[in-house]
């Protein structure tokens, strides 16, 4: 259904005006056209009766073929009071006949003058046909041109009606990426929006069922030992200090859930980051500032961070928020399996894809075949929840960019963290190297 606000009734309206327009412009430069030679030739006709007149005394040289071209017409001299160099040429009608008159000199010295009069009712008539079949093929045309932008309007969305569809059909548990290339070629970044968007819709769907069945296991666990620690000391009686030792291994149960929530909790505030409005930040800038945070809590675990940034500048339109959360986790986990007197490095350089920032620390590396983006998973051998990475890749997703843990391969045990920024959304800012 057309409404106000649709662009197939606005597209509808505007090319039937445009090319109603054009045809009336045509159709009528076309008539004129055709009325104005007609009538020349029959100027032409009248002014050379008249030189013929003037100088051969008769009418014109006559020709086998020419004399039904005296029907109609009527010659008289006529004396005016007031002699006129020029010539002068008139239409009438009278009585449903159509006439056409040109008065031309002939003595100007007896002020006398040739009156010829050309009965012109059939060219009248051929001109009115010709005008009514003009009138007639723009009506034919008018519709021809009404069905062909209805035809093309559907066709031009066509694919926005076969991409609702698709979409439409789609759900949490059907969703199938769209074939780009079936697509027209306008369309095709639109496609590569929509299954971008459609990967993140699959990625945050897998990863809340993974969350919901985590937090099941994770939340079971603690509440299971807190009962069991209960029963066991409901037994029997107690002296006051088993008591308080009981109420303690309760307590330190219940904190450990409080992690687990505060955690959960963190994903509903990274959600409500990826509304926030992006702004202009110079990424770099923005890593000195963090790396100068850590450099302290760095120093004070007895550990040392270096840090090594190219470019001087980088811009990016981003959520900020989203961005520390990443950097932030990166170097947290650096520091906690990096042993003392290790070194953990925070460097960036410009690759292909945009902006590479990467965390190197001395740890005791991962297993790579383990998704340790998925919620709840662990490695090493310091304590957590496993969230940390999760919220880190959805950031990343939420932000457009990639991210990746690998072992180092320089014959160092540790890990390499790393986020790409897509150049596409940033842009170099050179800097002038200080002295």
């Amino acid at each position: 259904m057309l409404t106000r606000r649709s662009i197939r009734q606005n597209f509808l309206i505007k090319l039937i005006f445009a090319s109603a327009s054009l045809i009336f412009i045509f159709s009528s430069i076309l008539y004129f056209y055709i009325e104005k030679s007609i009538y020349e030739e029959k100027h032409q006709e009248l002014l050379q009766y008249a030189k013929n007149i003037s100088n051969n005394k008769s009418i014109f040289y006559m020709n086998a073929d020419s004399g039904d071209t005296l029907l109609g017409l009527d010659i008289e001299i006529i004396y005016l009071k007031k002699a006129h160099q020029d010539m002068d040429l008139y239409e009438k009608t009278e009585h449903k006949h159509t006439y056409l008159t040109l008065i031309y000199p002939f003595n100007l010295e007896k002020l006398s003058y040739l009156k010829i009069t050309k009965e012109i009712s059939q060219t009248k008539k051929i001109l009115d046909k010709i005008l009514n079949y003009i009138f007639v093929i723009n009506i034919v045309g008018f519709v021809f041109v009404i069905l062909y932008a209805i035809a093309l309007s559907k066709m031009l969305i066509s694919p926005i009606e076969t991409l609702s569809k698709r979409l439409s059909d789609m759900n949490e548990h059907l969703m199938r990426p769209i074939k780009v290339e079936e697509l027209p070629e306008e369309f095709e970044p639109l496609g590569e929006t929509l299954n971008h968007l459609i990967t993140r819709i699959q990625n945050f769907v897998k990863y809340q069922k993974e969350l919901f069945i985590g937090t099941a296991h994770e939340l079971k666990t603690p509440l299971a030992v807190i009962k069991l620690k209960n029963q066991v000391t409901l037994i029997k009686k107690r002296t006051p200090e088993e008591y308080i030792e009981a109420l303690q291994v309760t307590n330190k149960t219940i904190d450990e859930m409080n992690i687990i929530v505060s955690n959960i909790l963190n994903i509903g505030r990274q959600e409500g980051a990826q509304l926030e409005k992006p702004v202009e930040v110079d990424v770099i800038l923005f890593l000195r500032e963090k790396a100068n945070n850590f450099k302290l809590l760095a120093e004070n675990e007895g550990k040392e961070l270096s840090i090594n940034f190219e470019p001087s500048g980088f811009m990016a339109k981003l959520q900020l928020s989203l961005l520390n959360q990443i950097i932030q986790n990166f170097l947290q986990n650096a520091l906690k399996f990096t042993s003392v007197e290790g070194l953990v490095i925070l460097r960036s350089s410009q690759d292909d894809f945009g902006l590479l920032i990467e965390v190197i620390d001395e740890g005791c590396g991962i297993d790579e075949s383990v998704d340790l983006f998925a919620p709840f998973k662990r490695q090493g051998n310091k304590s957590g929840v496993g969230l940390g990475l999760f919220l880190a890749k959805s950031a990343a997703d939420a932000l457009g960019a990639k991210i990746n843990i690998k072992n180092r391969v320089d014959g160092v045990e540790g890990t390499v963290a790393s986020l790409q920024l897509n150049s596409k959304l940033s842009c170099i800012i050179p800097r002038k190297k200080r002295k």
